[in-house]
């Protein structure tokens, strides 16, 4: 019998040390169903313990993994049973699940059971493990002020802070870029003095911190300076890094190197670089590093095969997406996800819905990324129907409490239009976090409803909800949006209040809040106390500097950028290049071409129809014509901006012969299109052709005619001197209420013809809207001044004294050695006014001097 109790008890040790076996394995595999459900079938009892101290983490990373928070309670449960909750390994488990499964108070709570039988003496004190999950936690729901708060705790107890703390630390600087300017260089100088350089894990970390708040030249300094090359983490990072802060050429150029050097690509190179591509829309490049990926085996990768998929899909390659989705044998969720997005972003909504239902039909599990992204492409597209198709699902798979989902749900409603639905959702709600808020109140700006914006800003802070960047500058989009300069004001205070006013998001649209009132010293202010300016916010100023008409400081601007470790990208180009057109400055124009040349910034197409349009207004179509002729593709933008050129530089068969191209290429001409086509007909005296694209704009493209059309074909008919025309098409054909631009058309043309009834006419009607602009009486007095009437030219001049009105000064401008100097009428500020009178001087007193008869002209 003894051998037989020996026996049974020796053959029972072993199959629970097979089951435990078992269970690891099957985690390790990833099998973490499979683990579950070994472990539920398991024999268990208060007197028989089958699994051991050493499973229980494994069976909690399973239970994280699957967000399977049943099975995680039923584990904790055995865990206190076995009186192993204060184990470290398997508390770290605990909190990491709990974590994972989005409960942060039953993670705290551990925490709390654990210090407590420390602090008694019942059981060891956490160790730095479990003070890292916590802490880790902590900022992973947003709660930084309470994670930095458990880290100075930890601190205060004598628990020394190791690699990963720090790491964790370094992890939250890109969200809170004031941390980073207060703290994120002292963690530097701290890992110096702590002797915890060479740790390729912490060297990673600092390269990835320094990437995220927008620092790429230190984050490439510390890359220069790692002492293992093969490290191929740091490198992956750095290709990351360089691709957050827009530039993916480098990127390109890091993986290159990486593959030179023979370092061993693993996953994340291949995804990293397939980002790049993405950004850069570099589909050749991208082929030749899938090629890559397919020497080394990585294309059934899960996360390479879904950033190949991508890659494709955002350079509008559906059909090249499609044959990597179809090629993947084992196609993992995240697959179906990103082939899901491919049709969305593309616009194959409906392709999209078919994707999702064969996910349904072979039972591929779906989760709340499948779900957003059906909802993103519908906000995006306007499928409102589809949005509804997909809202029902949610309810039918009781996935409607999912916050994520919820979000993404208030986000769709919103963009549809359809704020009410959008309301309802929200406040059937019963966890609100700062997102949802943030989601419902940009909404509400998305469709201007600016004070229902601010009214649920309120709620959200009499409910104790802290606002962060995102709903901050929602707010701040909506006191521009209400027109109110002093809510703009109180709003920035706020923000002040709250230590958000550095947060590089909320001072750009601070930036942007003042330049649109007008405030650009403000909008510099705001600027200047920027402690990291990333690239947006010099775009931004460089754009208040244009918009409040001060082109030097926007275009002296651009350099900067460079000076400060950044490179300008096509939107600081595009911005300089709208400055430089709006003062007809041709040598500064030439010199930002040759800047962006030099820079190798990519010519997207905004860039290009940028030059085009400088071009055309510096009065140089020779090279407008040139970047027309090398543009491998052009949209609507780029037609209008060669036809007007064309047009205003009087060339109307060069005008019409384009717009014959471009319907033959099947472009349909927008409202924009016939704008320059009339205009050009007015400056080439061509009135009928101008009449018949008026006509054929309504009739043949069902485009309706807005205020500049109709004033075009008073001044096409004006310039004509067929002015009664001009005047029967303003009583007669135009469908709206004349505005001040077709009357003074009217009176312009009225005047270089000489017809004063007419012109008297017009300046009444031009008067009785605005009778308190003083540039409206000038043209009738220059009128009057041409036939001779100059009582009443006094008459009108004298009125104009009475009430005070002034006509606004005449303004030129021009340009010498890279320098562009303005001048107003009657205005001597210039700081050049010395030298100016002195050479009119001189010019008067060589005229004077020296007087020629007509036929000494030549030889004088």
């Amino acid at each position: 019998m003894h051998f037989n109790h020996q026996f049974i008890s020796s053959l029972r040790q072993t199959e629970v040390s097979s089951i435990n076996s078992k269970i690891k394995t099957l985690v390790q595999q990833g099998k973490h169903s499979q683990a579950l459900e070994l472990y539920s079938k398991t024999p268990r009892s208060p007197l028989t313990t089958t699994i051991t101290k050493f499973t229980f983490p494994s069976l909690l990373k399973a239970c994280a993994s699957l967000s399977n928070l049943h099975n995680g309670r039923t584990i904790h449960a055995s865990i206190v049973t076995m009186g192993l909750h204060s184990d470290p390994f398997i508390a770290t488990s605990l909190i990491s699940m709990y974590m994972k499964c989005g409960l942060l108070r039953s993670a705290l709570q551990v925490f709390d059971k654990m210090s407590e039988s420390g602090e008694s003496g019942d059981s060891a004190p956490p160790d730095i493990t479990v003070w890292n999950s916590v802490i880790d936690g902590y900022f992973k729901y947003g709660h930084f002020d309470e994670g930095l708060a458990q880290f100075c705790r930890m601190q205060g107890l004598g628990i020394r802070p190791d690699g990963y703390s720090l790491s964790i630390l370094l992890g939250i600087c890109d969200q809170l870029s004031w941390y980073m300017a207060l703290t994120g260089r002292q963690i530097h100088g701290y890992i110096i003095r702590n002797m915890f350089e060479g740790d390729p894990y912490l060297e990673t970390a600092l390269i990835g911190m320094y990437s995220s708040c927008s620092r790429p030249e230190e984050a490439w300094s510390l890359f220069g300076k790692l002492e293992n090359r093969s490290n191929i983490v740091a490198w992956n990072v750095m290709i990351k890094g360089f691709v957050e802060n827009g530039m993916w050429e480098k990127s390109l150029e890091l993986y290159s190197l990486a593959k030179n050097e023979s370092c061993k690509l693993v996953s994340a190179s291949f995804t990293g670089t397939f980002t790049a591509c993405s950004h850069g829309g570099v589909l050749d490049f991208g082929r030749q590093v899938h090629c890559d990926a397919i020497k080394v085996n990585f294309q059934d990768d899960p996360y390479v095969s879904s950033a190949i998929l991508t890659m494709y899909a955002k350079s509008g390659s559906v059909e090249d997406a499609k044959k990597v989705f179809y090629q993947v044998s084992g196609k993992e969720v995240e697959l179906w996800n990103a082939m899901v997005s491919a049709y969305i972003g593309n616009g194959h909504a409906y392709d999209a819905l078919r994707l999702y239902n064969w996910m349904k039909e072979g039972e591929i599990p779906v989760d709340s990324f499948t779900i957003s992204s059906l909802l993103s492409g519908c906000g995006v597209v306007g499928l409102y129907n589809f949005g509804r198709t997909v809202h029902a699902e949610i309810i039918k798979r009781s996935m409607q409490s999912n916050v994520a989902i919820q979000s993404s749900l208030l986000t769709m409603y919103c963009k549809c239009r359809s704020t009410e639905y959008a309301d309802s959702v929200f406040r059937t709600m019963k966890e609100r976090d700062v997102v949802a808020w943030g989601a419902m109140i940009s909404g509400f700006c998305q469709n201007s409803r600016f004070k229902d914006a601010l009214d649920l800003f309120r709620a959200m802070e009499t409910e104790g909800v802290k606002a962060d960047s995102d709903v901050m500058a929602s707010v701040i989009n909506a006191g521009l949006g209400l027109e109110n300069a002093e809510l703009g004001r109180l709003i920035h205070g706020f923000t002040i209040k709250r230590g958000l006013e550095k947060d590089v998001f909320v001072a750009c649209s601070l930036i942007d809040m003042y330049s649109k009132f007008g405030f650009a010293e403000s909008a510099e202010m705001v600027f200047s106390y920027m402690p990291n300016k990333n690239l947006v916010a010099w775009n931004s100023m460089i754009s208040c500097y244009s918009r409040n008409g001060l082109p030097e400081l926007s275009i002296n601007l651009l350099p900067q950028i460079l000076k400060h470790g950044f490179y300008p990208d096509s939107v600081s180009i595009t911005t300089v290049l709208v400055t430089v057109s709006s003062v007809a400055a041709l040598l500064k124009g030439k010199a930002v071409h040759a800047y962006q040349m030099r820079l190798q910034i990519p010519l997207d197409l905004q860039v290009e129809n940028a030059l085009i349009d400088m071009y055309v207004k510096c009065g140089c179509m020779k090279y407008a014509e040139l970047i027309f002729e090398d543009m491998a593709r052009r949209n609507i933008v780029t037609w209008n901006s060669i036809i007007a050129g064309y047009g205003s530089h009087g060339n109307y068969e060069e005008a019409v012969r384009l717009f014959e191209e471009m319907k033959k290429l099947e472009t349909s001409p927008d409202d924009v299109t016939f704008l320059a086509l009339i205009t050009s007909c007015s400056h080439s005296g061509m009135v009928e052709e101008g009449l018949k694209l008026f006509r054929s704009m309504r009739i043949e493209y069902g485009i309706e005619p807005r205020m500049e059309h109709y004033a075009s074909v008073v001044d096409l008919l004006g310039r004509a001197g067929r002015l009664d025309d001009a005047y029967r098409f303003i009583q007669d054909d135009m469908a709206i209420e004349a505005d001040r631009s077709v009357w003074l058309c009217l009176l312009f043309a009225c005047r270089a013809h000489r017809n004063t009834e007419l012109g008297e006419l017009a300046a009444d009607n031009l008067l009785k809207m605005e009778p308190a602009r003083g540039s409206n009486y000038v043209p009738l007095m220059n009128l009057y001044g041409e036939v001779e009437m100059w009582d009443r030219a006094a008459n009108l001049r004298a009125t104009m004294k009475e009430r005070g009105l002034k006509k606004s000064p005449g303004c030129s401008w021009i340009e010498v050695k890279n320098r562009v100097d303005v001048f107003f009428s009657g205005d001597s500020s210039s700081p050049r006014r010395i030298d100016i009178y002195e050479t009119l001087s001189s010019l008067k007193s060589n005229m004077e001097g020296k007087v020629c008869s007509y036929e000494e002209i030549e030889l004088c």
